[in-house]
């Protein structure tokens, strides 16, 4: 049996200690680099992310984050964004006025949530489609770990007839906004799997059987 390898993209935001952990689980090697060819080279990319939007894209340019992610995908190489590492693969955020440029994988603004109580911390279930591989085997019900006050709220990227539709999957606080996107190979979590027991587990691992 082949060994998915999974490089954890260490970029100075993020939770790389639990990441790695939970994606180790999955019984994946896993390696925590800024380093582009471990990078490119690696079955599966993980963009972990914690903070302020402009400040994750600032430590993400450092290291020149978004040209392996870029390359990446121009390859067909899966990647999986975290928090705000699913935030930061949009083409901007606003967060207190300022606005900050992101990866540009998607299109649209990712904007702070209409809900009285901020952040939106804890768990809430989900509403995943049929054509999810994230949540493949999960039971609807389940809930997940959030933490955050800035989501993408609407989805805005066309899908070409001849593609497969993206999956989206959509949670309430204070109004729906993205909880995940599975779009090719690019896929992405609002809250954190490494931080939600054996569902987040799961999910997981359904991430590394698809590389």
């Amino acid at each position: 049996m082949t060994v998915s390898t999974i490089a954890v993209l260490d970029y100075g935001s993020g939770n790389l200690h639990s990441a790695t952990r939970a994606l180790a689980r999955t019984g994946a090697r896993v390696e925590v680099t800024s380093d582009h060819k471990v990078a490119l080279a690696a079955d599966g990319l993980v963009v972990p992310g914690v903070g302020a939007f402009a400040a994750c894209m600032e430590g993400l340019r450092a290291v020149r984050g978004e040209r392996i992610i870029g390359q990446r995908l121009a390859g067909g190489r899966p990647v999986l964004g975290i928090c705000v590492g699913m935030q930061i693969l949009f083409e901007r955020g606003v967060e207190f006025g300022v606005e900050a440029e992101g990866c540009g994988e998607w299109p649209g603004t990712v904007e702070r949530l209409q809900a009285d109580v901020l952040p939106h911390m804890g768990w809430n279930t989900v509403e995943a489609p049929g054509n999810s591989t994230l949540f493949a085997g999960i039971d609807p019900d389940t809930r997940f770990y959030f933490v955050h006050s800035y989501a993408a709220q609407t989805w805005e990227l066309p899908t070409p007839e001849r593609l497969a539709p993206p999956a989206l999957t959509w949670a309430d606080h204070g109004g729906k906004f993205l909880a995940a996107v599975e779009n090719g190979a690019l896929s992405a979590t609002q809250f954190h799997p490494e931080k939600s027991g054996d569902a987040g587990a799961e999910l997981l691992r359904n991430w590394v059987r698809s590389l």
